[in-house]
Parts: C-alpha cells; structure tokens; sequence
C-alpha cells in the first residue's frame, strides 16, 4: 500500500476548513502551520487536521527566514507532496517554502502577478487590457508626469495588501504629497491610480492545465472601498449567465489569468465598468478563493464548494486529471455587515430563499438563493435596507491587517 501524501497548508486567517476536509476525505496526510495569534480563537475543523503547528506573529505577518527555517525543520520527518497557502497573505511565504523544498506549485515570479497590484496592472497592461492609469510613487518627476496628466482624485493603494485595507482616496496634489511624506519608507510599497467611477464586478474561476474549468460573474452591490469606508452592507449578487456584460466578464478574466500565467488553482477577479465611458477596466486579481463569504453564495447557486473544488484542483497537481462537474444555474446573492448586537436577531428575515446565515459576533450576513435572478436582486434590495435602518454598525476599516 502506498504511502499516503502529506500537504501543508498555511493560515494566517482563520479559512479554508472545507479545503481541509477535502485534502482528508482524499487520504492526504494535513498538516496546518497556523498563526500562534489565532490558538485560543480559531476553530479548526480538527478531524481533518493530522497535526498543527503554530508560528509566531505580528499582526498576523510570519517572518520569511524563520518561517523557511521552521518549515525545514518539520520536512525532516515529513515528506511534504504540496504547499497551499489559504489566504492572499500567505501566497509569498508559500512560493518561498517551494522554491526552497523543490514542492511543486506556483513559484515566486508567478505569485508576484497575484500580490503586487503594481506587477499585476504592468502585466495586464502589457497584455491589452484596459486598466486604469497608474503609476508607481518611487520617482517624484513620474510621478508629477502623472499628477499633471491624469485629474485627481486618485486613489492610493498598497501594493501586497488585500481588498480594500489600506486604500485611500486623495482628493488633490497637496494630501498626495503629504499621504506620501507619512509613509517614509514605505512609500516604494505603494501604486497610485487613476479615480474611477463605476460598477465593480468580480469573475471567480477554478483552472487547471492552465485553462479554466469554471467561470461565474457576479457584481457587487456598492464598490467594497465604498462599503467599507463609508459604512454600509457588502453585497454581492450572481449575474445571468448569458447576459452579454457576465460574457464579457468571463471573457476578460481569461485573458486575465492568461497573462498572469495561471497554471492551476482557484482565483478571485475584480473588473470596474466606468461610468464615463462603459467600458471594463481590470482592477486586480487573486489566486484564491474569493473573500467575504463569496464562496458560500457561489455554492448555494452552483452546488459547486470552491474549497473543496480548489483542494481537488491542488492535490491533482502536474500529473493528474481534473473535471469539474456541471453547476447548478441558479442565482445567489450575499449581505455581510457589521452590527450593533453581539448576536443580532435575523428571524425576521425569514423567506424560504435565504440559505445561510453567518454566526460571528457583531456581524450579520445572509445568502439568498432562487430560480430567478431578479428575486434575488428584490430581496437583496428589501434585506438591505432593513439592515441598514435596524442593525447595521460601522467601524472604520484597519490601515493594516491585524489592527
């Protein structure tokens, strides 16, 4: 009898246990190195988990060597047949370990696509995709270059953070250049962009042999920097399938993953469609699986778990096969928000096509499901406001993770 195979997975954020249960129902060995600021918090799906190793943390940040020297470490008495990492945090430090191990999967050159926003805009740029105007802010005259060409505002992003942590909206030369001041050294970590306004969608995939094996669009209620800066409910809704914008979309993204050099794996694409001229601008990519619960809308109008299809895609590796099965076509959306109770009453929102509710303290959030997408959008409308006017919180967004 073979022996079985072991696989890391790597968590600085409490996620990913169905991809974890997946790799165990396979007869993987699973071994889960964890953040040491998540022992006494985190509820990990133990009967799939072989063994736990906990790293020290700051802000949820492994330092690079001593994790490299940890890892090594544990490879003394561990034949380690894949490295995953479950969060966009984790990418960089996972591409190091194979690099290193010589365990196959996405090497440093590639992650950088799905981490850097800057190395990402370069290559999709390079690739023919519209992306808005950018431009680094290491050199001061490129950088008045574009300040004098492209009208403020502009929107200041960090380049290795995820979704909307660390944005910020300038609304003119003078904030820029003070915003750029506070930064210090930290300045060359940032890419400053041209202000769009518009509709932002996000198209997430499963790929394998560098083609994509499932492709769904969906489109966010009010851009995620909106709803997080400016205190309201994230939503999220499945867009009709053969509707020429979700076309366009999937049609996008593959070009997208293309030039990113995707070989396998799941990943999670943000568009904007901007308001001046109709046309869909690429914002940034990730190789995981998308955030913010997305994953449980796409199950409810898919049937499809993205975890669970990732782990599948993952323990496949170079020499395997993988088939996706045919998802269900029908429709979901998603409401996350803060709120005001520690555990708010959500029995009122009692229709038959809500599917999933969130247990999470201080938070509130609903998955809808229907035949029909424009139920979905009715209640998504109804459930929103009724959030808003009886429960919703608002706490600004962290600078940083971990804050």
């Amino acid at each position: 009898m073979p022996e079985r195979k072991t696989v890391l997975c790597l968590a600085s954020y409490e996620k990913g246990h169905d991809f974890k249960r997946q790799c165990k129902a396979q007869g993987w060995r699973v071994l889960l190195l964890a953040s040491h600021s998540l022992k006494d918090v985190a509820k990990w799906p133990t009967e799939a988990i072989d063994e736990l190793f906990w790293m020290h943390d700051i802000d949820k940040k492994w330092d690079p060597q001593e994790t490299l020297r940890a890892v090594s470490y544990l490879a003394r008495s561990n034949e380690i047949d894949r490295i995953v990492p479950l969060d966009d945090f984790d990418l960089e430090i996972a591409a190091l370990l194979r690099e290193h191990l010589r365990v196959p999967g996405m090497g440093e050159t590639t992650t950088r696509y799905f981490r850097d926003k800057l190395a990402m805009r370069v290559r999709a740029q390079s690739a023919g995709l519209r992306v808005p105007e950018f431009v680094d802010v290491m050199n001061d005259a490129r950088l008045r270059s574009f300040t004098a060409r492209v009208p403020a505002p502009w929107m200041l992003k960090p380049r290795f953070m995820a979704g909307a942590i660390g944005i910020r909206k300038v609304e003119n030369e003078k904030e820029l250049w003070q915003r750029l001041m506070e930064l210090g050294d930290e300045r060359s970590m940032y890419v400053l962009e041209r202000f769009l306004p518009g509709d932002v969608f996000h198209v997430d995939t499963l790929v394998f042999g560098s083609e994509v094996r499932f492709a769904i669009a969906s489109a966010y209620g009010r851009p995620p920097f909106d709803a997080s800066h400016g205190g309201d409910v994230f939503t999220t809704r499945i867009l009709p399938r053969k509707d020429a914008l979700a076309t366009s979309l999937v049609a996008d993204c593959k070009k997208v993953l293309a030039a990113m050099r995707l070989v396998r794996g799941a990943s999670h694409t943000e568009f904007i469609r901007a308001n001046a001229d109709g046309q869909l601008y690429f914002l940034e990519t990730a190789a995981r699986v998308g955030g913010a619960h997305i994953a449980d809308m796409l199950e409810a109008g898919t049937g499809l778990n993205m975890w669970r299809e990732w782990a599948k895609i993952e323990l496949a590796g170079e020499d395997g096969s993988y088939e996706v099965r045919a998802p269900r076509e029908e429709y979901a959306g998603l409401l996350v928000a803060l709120a005001r109770e520690e555990r708010p009453d959500t029995r009122s929102f009692a229709d038959p096509e809500v599917v999933w509710r969130m247990d999470k303290k201080f938070h509130i959030g609903l998955v809808v499901r229907s035949a029909s997408a424009e139920r979905v959008d009715t209640l998504l409308a109804d459930y929103r406001e009724r959030i808003r006017r009886d429960l919703l919180a608002f706490v600004p967004p962290p600078a940083r993770p971990g804050e």
